[in-house]
This record gives structure tokens, sequence and C-alpha cells, in this order.
């Protein structure tokens, strides 16, 4: 037979360690569109300098 008891704590250590884990995804998941904006930023600068130094 299975035991009825149900061990409060054990839901409350799961919750902790997947709100940690939730949070440390999230911040993972900031830092890639920051680093893809940043390189889209120098493409296009670049493509502006270029344009500009051939219609000089």
């Amino acid at each position: 037979m299975s035991d009825q008891h149900i061990d409060p704590s054990g839901s409350t250590q799961q919750f902790r360690a997947f709100a940690q884990q939730s949070e440390q995804e999230s911040q993972k998941a900031k830092k890639s569109p920051l680093l893809l904006i940043g390189a889209v930023v120098v493409v296009i600068v670049v493509i502006g300098v270029a344009a500009f130094l051939l219609m000089r």
C-alpha cells in the first residue's frame, strides 16, 4: 500500500528549485537579445559608413 502522508516541505523545496531554475533561465534569455541588438547596431553602422564613403 502507498503511504497517504504527504510531506509539505517536499512541495516547497520543489517549488523553490523550480523558481530558482526559472530565474536562471530568464537571465540567460535576457543576455542573448542584448547581444543580437548590439550586433545589428554594429552592422548598421558599418553599412552606413560604407555608404557614406561610396557616395563621397
